[in-house]
This record gives C-alpha cells, sequence and structure tokens, in this order.
C-alpha cells in the first residue's frame, strides 16, 4: 500500500496527485458580539409586582374561555386543523368582532384579495380596518408590520411563508422553526398579538404543526368540529 494512503493523504481526483487534496471542515458559527450598554440581571420573585394583564374578547365567548379570557398583548397563538374545516373563516370572524380602533392586518399566502372579500362577503363583515396583505416573504411581512402598526395579524398560513435564510422549500421543517422564531419575537419587541394558522393533513399527521407548538403562548386544533388543547 502507498505510503500516502497509510497516513491518510487525499488524492486529487483530476491530477491524480497524492497530498494535494485535503479534507476540511467548516464551522458556521459565528460569534455575536454583545451590545455595548445591555446587561442582565436576576431578580427575586418575591420582589415581582404583579400587573393586570389586559385582555382582547374574541366575540366568542368559548373561544376566550379556550384563550383564558381573550387575546393578550402580544401573545403568539396556533390554530391548527384539516384543511377544510373553518379555520380561516372562524379567523375572519374574529376579525370582525374584536372590539379596536387599530388596524388588523390579514396576511395571505395561500388566497387572493378577492377570495377573502367573497368570504367577508358571505360572513356579512364589513370593517374599514382590516387589512389586506398576501405575501410570503418573511422580510416583507415584518415591513409591512412596522408599517400598519397593527392590534392583530393573521398568517394563513404558517406553511406558505419563507425565509431567504433558510435554504429549503416553504412549509419544511427548518422553515417553520425560522418563521415561527421571527413571529415570536416580532409579537415581543412589538407587543402585537399574532395568530398563525397551521395545516394539518387528513391522515393526522401532525409532524409539521408540533414543529410550531412549542413557540405558541395558546395552541388548539380544530378537529370535526371539535377543539382539542394542546
Amino acid at each position: 500500500m502507498d505510503t500516502n494512503q497509510q497516513n491518510g493523504c487525499g488524492k486529487c481526483p483530476a491530477c491524480n496527485e497524492w497530498n494535494t487534496f485535503f479534507e476540511q471542515k467548516l464551522d458556521d458559527k459565528t460569534v455575536k458580539n454583545k451590545k455595548e450598554g445591555k446587561e442582565a440581571t436576576s431578580i427575586s420573585l418575591k420582589n415581582v409586582e404583579y400587573k393586570e394583564i389586559s385582555r382582547l374578547s374574541t366575540g366568542f365567548g368559548e373561544l376566550d374561555r379556550v384563550l383564558g379570557g381573550g387575546l393578550v398583548d402580544g401573545s403568539l397563538i396556533l390554530i391548527g386543523g384539516e384543511p377544510g374545516i373553518g379555520k380561516s373563516t372562524l379567523i375572519l370572524q374574529i376579525c370582525d368582532k374584536i372590539k379596536t380602533s387599530k388596524t388588523v392586518l390579514y396576511v395571505s399566502g395561500e388566497e387572493s384579495a378577492e377570495q377573502i372579500k367573497l368570504r367577508a362577503d358571505r360572513l356579512k363583515i364589513d370593517r374599514n380596518n382590516i387589512m389586506f396583505f398576501g405575501e410570503t416573504d418573511i422580510d416583507l411581512i415584518e415591513s409591512e408590520i412596522e408599517k400598519q402598526d397593527p392590534e392583530l395579524v393573521i398568517i394563513d398560513s404558517i406553511q406558505t411563508i419563507y425565509s431567504d435564510k433558510v435554504e429549503s422549500m416553504p412549509g419544511s421543517t427548518s422553515q417553520l422553526r425560522e418563521i415561527t422564531s421571527r413571529i415570536m419575537r416580532m409579537c415581543k419587541e412589538k407587543n402585537v398579538t399574532t395568530i398563525i394558522i397551521g395545516h394539518v393533513t387528513k391522515d393526522r399527521k401532525h409532524r409539521r404543526t408540533k414543529s410550531i407548538r412549542t413557540y405558541g403562548r395558546c395552541c388548539f386544533i380544530p378537529r370535526r368540529r371539535k377543539i382539542f388543547i394542546i
């Protein structure tokens, strides 16, 4: 056996020469610089002052009960279920019934503005503060949220949204984790209540929906006219 082969040296497949082809491991991790002037300190739980949490009613008594009394500012809620079960219809009714003078932003990556309008007309919904935004790029969605400063944001559905930072198809596990993480961070920073819709396949395999449940403050899956609390 060749000495170079025994030493584990690489052989170039082009010139067939030894010691010209080496394996090199790439480290994608980057060291983030600490923000100047930002410090984190712990406090005693005994000294924490309790503040009354304001909740926004959805207009549905049973749904408010599921949510613990209504929508909490800055919370992230996941609604999952089979396609066609009525998730978008329920969400549109919530947009109509909540009492707010601010904008409600409806982000749809599946249906057009005309389709949403037809459903709104069927439900007899006529509110000027419901804004439609048909886009699937998370960067453009964040920019629109920054511009509109809404009271409530609807993402329909989470499987259609994508980020250029992740090299995979929309709806994949890596995309769902990236998108949901960014939406959660946006909710907390801007104190905007967000409801995301996640589809579940008809054979009831919840694999992809499970990957985003951890991020939600509250999650439930409507299934065959029943609501299951997760």
